[in-house]
């Protein structure tokens, strides 16, 4: 398959994958959703890292440190994400994470004095200069549109949290720990969080009976944890870490794009101007230039 093939891949299935989750709230309660998804993505992941006799076995010392990853990766930073999607459009929450780069960035400059380039930083402010447009209107109008101000907050804190379990991923992928059975173990140790925020929620858990949330969690976790990341991780073996981020920033687009056409979702003057400016933030952070996930 050639890179190109790849790139197009991931970013159709994470593209999409944000208005999937729309489906899954229609049906249960966003706890429930997560604890399902990833139960199902870590079983998988799992299975395909033993078809390719990868190595399963790992110390206590080291699971603590997947079941570390896990629980901010793939419990509660979904959580919020799910939660924020109940509020705002999901391509909005998309967009939020286009302040993550400059986060992670500072991150791992404090903590372990990883360079940052001049270019990286412009981006990276323009990527939260334009997430604080785009959200300005919620903060500023909380009183009167709750909704919309709670999505914002849920989105931030989903944000944070992912980037608390990305900086943890990084020292993983440094003490040499395998990355597909890493995902599976961290998947299955959000999952039994998020089983556990489910059941202390006081919500009856009821098993949804309708095809189309069955047919979302499948896509979730098949496609969206399973297939893309596969994807995606030949593609970085292939052109490097930094040109295959890019997927990111094309990933945006069509979540926009999504929630326009399905979601009915009306960018105004503002927001519209706050999407620009993250996706070009994201685009001059990564060093992104068009035809290169092509090489």
């Amino acid at each position: 398959m050639r890179s190109w093939q790849l790139f197009a891949i991931s970013v159709l299935i994470w593209g999409t994958t944000w208005h999937a989750i729309v489906h899954q709230l229609a049906q249960a309660t966003p706890e429930f959703g997560v604890a399902v998804r990833f139960t199902l993505a870590g079983l998988l992941v799992l299975a395909w890292a033993g078809l390719r006799r990868e190595r399963l076995r790992f110390s206590p010392q080291q699971h603590a440190l997947l079941a570390l990853q896990g629980v901010f990766m793939y419990s509660v930073s979904y959580i919020c994400v799910y939660h924020a999607e109940k509020h705002i459009p999901s391509g909005l929450v998309a967009v939020g994470y286009s302040a993550q780069p400059l986060l992670l960035g500072v991150a791992t400059r404090l903590l372990w004095g990883t360079p940052l380039t001049g270019r990286f930083v412009v981006g990276g402010l323009m990527g939260v200069a334009g997430v604080a447009l785009i959200f300005a209107p919620e903060f500023a109008q909380m009183s009167t549109n709750a909704r919309a101000a709670w999505g914002a907050v849920f989105t931030v804190a989903a944000v944070g949290l992912s980037s608390v379990g990305n900086l943890v991923a990084s020292r993983n992928a440094q003490h040499g720990l395998p990355f597909v059975p890493v995902l599976g173990y961290g998947m299955l140790y959000g999952s039994v969080v998020s089983w556990a925020f489910a059941w202390g929620s006081g919500q009856p858990i009821v098993w949804p009976s309708d095809v189309t949330w069955w047919a979302t969690l499948l896509y979730l976790s098949a496609f969206g944890s399973v297939v893309a990341f596969g994807c995606y991780l030949l593609l970085q073996q292939r052109i490097g870490v930094g040109p295959a981020s890019t997927v990111g920033v094309a990933t945006t687009v069509i979540a926009l794009l999504v929630s326009v056409v399905l979601e009915g979702y009306r960018p105004g003057l503002l927001a519209l101007t706050g999407v620009v400016l993250a996706i070009a933030g994201n685009a001059l952070a990564l060093g992104w230039k068009p035809g290169r996930q092509g090489r």
